[in-house]
């Protein structure tokens, strides 16, 4: 069998290629390099550059390389920059996916494992959130997420497809430093940017019903939800099923507890300047994991020390000089 990975040049899409070529899959990329690295790629895995919007180029690709199933993490993932621009997103993930089923029916293939998002749940009050709890996005980037599950259930049930959506919660870490995150948003790498600027790191809220206030996320390595696919790979080949699962450790940690794990790992700083809640950020969201252990047989295996400092060796590897970073003061803002 042969495997088409979308974005498999991208932070999570390299970890994954890397995990499907080591469990001896056939692999062929297609990533447009708009945020992805042709680096990542390794020489004798093919790499078609082009988008997911392109059907024509899809459907060669799936007949070229007599692909029989894909995972699909070629999206745009960024919520604030999903606010601002809505259509871009839509266009970009939800007709990214209808074209992609398009060809996927054309050319007769069949096995589908689509990136999906905790995003899809919105704002929970639940201490874990299962995949039958409420799903009610709070941007359009979850909005998208979301739709696309409902079109490849629906082509699932119409053309026999055998299908997994994997419910990411926060993805953190690397598992090589030539694989690191460039330029994330999400809470590691906007630390690591303020402190290697001499700045203080910002937490939104410290009054959130939580043990100390500020809110609780479930953190995986990035090595963990690739291994992730490879099992979900394994599960829409072995039977066809239609199947949804978390992608998380279970687990909770506060956004304090985190700046305190950076803190003892690169022994900087980390006393935070506290702002204001931001609209639609809930005081807890971790995954409920029975199902992926149930019907995968995985589990996470890496903890928050493991993922911070992975993290911080990506950070710095990817730092434009080899100057060091510089400590805090602690006392102010700027």
């Amino acid at each position: 069998m042969s495997w088409l990975l979308t974005g498999g040049a991208g932070y999570i899409g390299s970890h994954v290629l890397r995990a499907m070529v080591d469990e001896g899959l056939q692999v062929v990329v297609l990533d447009d390099l708009s945020s992805g690295l042709e680096s990542r790629v390794p020489n004798h895995v093919p790499l078609i550059t082009g988008s997911v919007l392109d059907g024509e180029l899809l459907r060669a690709t799936l007949r070229n390389h007599g692909v029989t199933g894909v995972v699909h993490l070629g999206a745009k993932k960024s919520v604030p920059v999903s606010v601002e621009q809505p259509l871009h997103y839509y266009r970009e993930n939800v007709v990214g996916v209808l074209t992609l089923l398009e060809a996927m029916v054309a050319e007769g293939v069949s096995n589908l494992v689509f990136s999906s998002s905790a995003a899809v749940y919105g704002t929970s009050d639940a201490a874990q959130v299962a995949e039958d709890s409420p799903t009610l996005p709070d941007s359009p980037y979850g909005r998208t997420k979301l739709m696309c599950e409902w079109m490849i259930r629906d082509a699932a049930a119409a053309f026999g497809l055998s299908i997994m959506s994997l419910r990411y919660f926060n993805v953190v870490g690397c598992g090589d430093t030539d694989l690191a995150e460039v330029g994330g948003t999400n809470l590691f790498p906007l630390v690591f940017r303020a402190l290697s600027e001499g700045r203080q790191p910002v937490v939104f809220g410290d009054d959130y019903p939580t043990r100390d206030g500020s809110c609780v996320r479930d953190y995986i390595h990035v090595e963990d939800l690739a291994s992730a696919h490879v099992a979900a790979v394994r599960r829409v080949t072995d039977a066809r099923v239609d199947e949804t699962v978390n992608v998380g450790c279970g687990v909770g940690h506060t956004v304090l507890e985190v700046l305190d794990a950076i803190g003892a790992t690169t022994g900087l700083d980390t006393t935070p300047v506290i702002a204001p809640r931001r609209a639609g950020d809930p005081a807890s969201m971790v995954a409920a994991t029975g199902l992926s252990e149930e019907i995968l047989g995985w589990r996470a295996r890496h903890g928050l020390t493991a993922m911070v400092e992975s993290a911080w060796r990506g950070a710095q590897a990817s730092r434009p000089d080899s100057s060091p970073v510089p400590a805090l003061g602690g006392s102010s803002a700027s």
